[in-house]
């Protein structure tokens, strides 16, 4: 996958948001597939490093096993938002399926008092993927969050400079750029992480939640 997705894709998808150019210095970092107790603390004291806030979009299943987790990023000013219960790929899935798996995501979030008071909730669709007659139905209720720049440090296959390098040169004031809170993105994300809040923190950036 591209580090920075082609503006033929936004068409494809009317509705998502994408990105929300400005001539400010923000960016709004966002993790996915979270909370781990193996991964997002250390995510976490990262932030805290340079008082920056994102938006962890959750998988569901994995917020009922860590709440606590879950509750730490929301007591540190940070948001949460729904990545489906089971992390589902909506082109593998009947639509009600789907449909039911975001639902129970959005549920678990709300039962356990993690999401702030927004009439229409955030939802990012694993791997972005979507079908029309999903969109045509989340998009009354959801904001499609997608992104601008994947840093792609799941990618095993990567090697952590450049991931790093690539992920630095594609970023711009106002982009959403999507890490990940994972077992499989660890090697990368240990060494990128830390290294591009450093680089934009010292350019004057700051880091908001969506």
């Amino acid at each position: 996958m591209l580090t920075r997705p082609p503006a033929l894709l936004h068409s494809l998808f009317p509705g998502c948001e994408w990105q929300y150019p400005t001539a400010e210095r923000i960016l709004y970092l966002t993790f996915d597939d979270g909370p781990i107790p193996e991964e997002t603390p250390w995510v976490l004291d990262q932030l805290a490093d340079h008082q920056a806030k994102t938006t962890f979009f959750c998988v569901g299943d994995n917020v009922q096993r860590y709440p606590e987790i879950a509750q730490r990023a929301v007591a540190e000013g940070h948001r949460l938002a729904n990545h489906t219960h089971h992390h589902l790929n909506a082109w593998a899935h009947p639509r009600t399926a789907y449909l039911h798996d975001v639902a129970q995501c959005q549920q678990t979030l709300t039962e356990l008092g993690l999401l702030k008071a927004e009439t229409r909730p955030l939802l990012r669709p694993p791997y972005g993927r979507l079908t029309w007659p999903l969109l045509r139905h989340l998009r009354p209720q959801y904001r499609l969050i997608m992104w601008s720049v994947l840093t792609q440090d799941y990618d095993q296959s990567l090697s952590a400079e450049r991931c790093l390098r690539q992920s630095i040169a594609a970023t711009r004031p106002g982009d959403i750029v999507v890490f990940h809170d994972s077992q499989k993105a660890s090697r990368n994300l240990r060494y990128v992480l830390p290294r591009y809040l450093a680089h934009f923190a010292e350019r004057g950036f700051t880091f908001a939640s969506l």
